[in-house]
């Protein structure tokens, strides 16, 4: 039960100072922080010295006892200083920064990097300041129809792509509403707004052909070719390979070689089988304890990888994570079921594999063979 207390604190020149105890601790309206004091700015004399003095101390306690009597009934209304109630009035922009932070901190790189340039682009509409209280609905359609319409902050010609716009106000949408749970925001915004709709996309794949071509398509980085195709025959992300250390690579006579395997993204562990092939690149490297791949960079990847591709004359828009999304889809073209190939991705649900189904459709690849004509000279 909330309870308000008077208390007093000797100070210089034989005076007290009166505050208030708060029991549970009060959000502070002013600093935003969790306290247990408020300081009330009134003075006793410690040892009054005459009938002037003692007079000013009984008046003096009269009015910070009838303050503690207002904080109380305030607290119970729901109006003052806890945390569930209290409504505090800070800059958004500096808001959305700190959240920022803890995904460039915590999380994987690549996400970290996204919520930065979301930012980026919330202070090119609104600025570097905009106070919490005064956040509306309006404005949060208003930057919704910006992020649709604004070109790229690297280009003054292109347009930000659909999807884009669909991430970066997704972030801004999971900040009001972060920012409403913990009472910066008075209103829930992000119950009245829209989310901006991703377009399908077509995720690109390598067939096994292509991975042989680029097995023996020279690179100035070999380690980014044997990561990559490291890639694409476990489905490992760049940061679970970045990370991969020999200490969690097992192989046994039951399950053959596998990795104990905590998922950078998710945090999920569990025993992740690797075929006799992707064991064979990671003898490659020049490791035997430690991290498998020393020293391996994204950013370098990011450089080599499409020259690469173009020197293995594969005419396609291939990405670091597309050797990923290729083990998912050559697994279902070669016949394993979707909840194996869900549980092999680190999928939480299995909806998430799904996509990869419309990319190798069987049963749309069988019936377009099924009409058969048989053409003279053909």
């Amino acid at each position: 039960m909330a309870n308000v207390t008077l208390r007093q604190k000797k100070i210089a020149n034989d005076k007290i100072s009166l505050y208030l105890d708060y029991y549970p601790p009060i959000i502070s309206p002013k600093t935003g922080k969790e306290t247990r004091r408020e300081f009330l700015k009134l003075k006793i004399y410690n040892s009054p010295q005459n009938q002037l003095e003692k007079e000013h101390n009984k008046t003096t306690i009269e009015l910070a006892e009838v303050i503690r009597a207002k904080r109380l009934v305030q607290i119970k209304n729901k109006e003052f200083g806890f945390k569930e109630n209290i409504e505090l009035n800070v800059n958004f922009v500096e808001y959305y920064y700190s959240i920022v932070e803890d995904y460039m901190n915590k999380g994987g790189r690549n996400n970290g990097l996204n919520w930065q340039a979301s930012y980026k682009y919330f202070t090119s509409f609104i600025g570097n300041k905009i106070s919490s209280q005064n956040l509306t609905l309006g404005i949060a359609n208003k930057y919704r129809e910006y992020l649709l319409t604004t070109t790229t902050l690297k280009s003054n010609t292109k347009t930000l792509s659909q999807n884009t716009a669909a991430t970066y106000y997704k972030h801004f949408i999971f900040a009001l509403k972060k920012a409403f749970a913990e009472n910066i925001i008075s209103t829930d915004i992000a119950k009245q707004t829209e989310y901006i709709k991703q377009e399908q996309t077509f995720r690109e794949y390598l067939t096994e052909d292509e991975l042989v071509k680029l097995w023996n398509t020279d690179i100035k980085f070999p380690q980014i070719k044997r990561a990559a195709l490291f890639s694409a025959l476990t489905g490992l992300r760049f940061v679970d390979i970045k990370n991969l250390s020999w200490e969690t690579i097992y192989g046994d006579q039951h399950q053959g070689f596998y990795i104990k395997l905590k998922e950078q993204k998710t945090g999920n562990i569990h025993n992740h089988p690797i075929s006799t092939n992707a064991f064979d690149i990671l003898k490659q490297e020049e490791t035997s304890e430690g991290k498998v791949f020393e020293n391996l960079k994204y950013d370098q990847v990011s450089r080599y990888l499409k020259p690469w591709i173009k020197d293995a004359k594969i005419h396609k828009k291939i990405s670091f994570h597309n050797f990923r999304h290729s083990y998912a889809t050559l697994q279902l073209a070669n016949g394993t079921d979707i909840y194996t190939v869900s549980k092999l991705m680190g999928h939480k649900n299995v909806t998430t594999t799904q996509i990869y189904t419309k990319v190798m459709d069987r049963n749309k690849i069988e019936a377009a063979n099924r009409i058969k004509l048989d053409l003279n000279g053909l």
